[in-house]
């Protein structure tokens, strides 16, 4: 694919990051998430393929938009895409740091389309590649994972969604002499900061939205690292759903060539609220805003920081609620 597709995907997430972070706090998460859908969706209008949505905002019957299935782009290459306008809508609805709108795209049938389901996971960057092992123990992860780094156990940062079904894997990091960061939504982040050193991330754990599984794994192939993943269906309807995308074992591991095949891959994302990886949008005063957003590209790993000044006034329509709040 095309390498000024990067470029062409931070616009998209710009846009829905714009569009909804005037409503960081303000109570309202299926608002903030509704307008970053409808500008994300207006936004792939301009970029070049003819893609089909593998990770969307749910079904046909469930989203008007940006749902499995649909196709978006203005015509190009066929690409699968996977979307999460706001990765974390409770964050921007309490004003919480860590909420990113995120993109990926790769060729057609190279992204795993995983079911709305949970996933266990496990993921870390280039320095623990080829050093974990999901069948294993956490205790043994964590010893292998810091060998590699060249650090102590203690020494390492892992981040787990705090939710009662960690409370064992919390203990036993604890137990291990991990240092431990709690966060209460948003993986995608974490997983993808667990692969660029200056965040101080070393690895993230835990079982989270299967989805957001794929898109971190996206992120993790361009950058060099790795991750190994387990589905966890909870009924019969999710199990069949498994067994339906080929999986005749729906709980076997998936490694990260089986959830993004290949290299040539894209994954950007834009901040909208302050977080490890990305910082959150600035308003200075109505028409103005600044953006911090991350394009990779897998097939030359390059990782680009953009920041970025926008005159509100001068973009399209579908930014209104970015000048206004409205």
């Amino acid at each position: 694919m095309d390498r000024e597709l990067a470029m062409e995907l931070v616009r998209v997430t710009e846009a829905a990051a714009l569009s909804c972070a005037r409503w960081m706090g303000r109570g309202d998460k299926e608002l903030a998430d509704q307008l970053a859908v409808d500008a994300m969706r207006a936004g792939f209008d301009t970029v070049n393929i003819e893609g089909v949505v593998v990770i969307g905002e749910g079904e046909l019957d469930e989203a008007p938009m940006l749902y499995i299935g649909e196709q978006v782009g203005a015509g190009g290459i066929a690409a699968d895409v996977a979307v999460d306008p706001v990765e974390g809508t409770n964050l921007v609805a309490k004003g919480l740091n860590g909420a990113i709108a995120v993109v990926a795209v790769a060729p057609r049938g190279h992204l795993l389309h995983a079911p709305d389901m949970y996933m266990e996971k496990i993921a870390v960057g280039p320095a623990a590649r080829g050093c974990i092992d999901i069948t294993a123990s956490l205790t043994a992860n964590l010893k292998w994972v810091a060998r590699a780094k060249g650090k102590d156990v203690s020494d390492l940062t892992v981040v787990i969604l705090d939710r009662d079904r960690h409370r064992e894997m919390i203990r036993e990091c604890r137990e291990a002499g991990a240092r431990i960061k709690l966060i209460s939504d948003g993986d995608v982040a974490p997983a993808v900061a667990a692969a660029i050193e200056e965040t101080g991330v070393d690895i993230l754990l835990g079982i989270g939205g299967a989805p957001e599984g794929v898109l971190a794994a996206a992120a993790l192939k361009c950058l060099g690292g790795d991750m190994q993943a387990r589905l966890k269906p909870s009924n019969e309807q999710e199990y069949a759903r498994c067994q339906a995308m080929g999986l005749s074992d729906p709980h076997q591991v998936l490694l990260l060539d089986d959830m993004v095949k290949g290299e040539d891959v894209f994954f950007a994302a834009t901040g909208i609220t302050d977080g490890e990886l990305l910082r959150g949008v600035r308003y200075f005063g109505q028409n103005r805003a600044k953006t911090h957003s991350i394009a990779l590209r897998g097939q030359t790993g390059t990782v680009r920081f953009i920041e970025a000044t926008h005159q509100l006034d001068r973009k399209p329509s579908w930014y209104r609620s970015a000048r206004t709040g409205k």
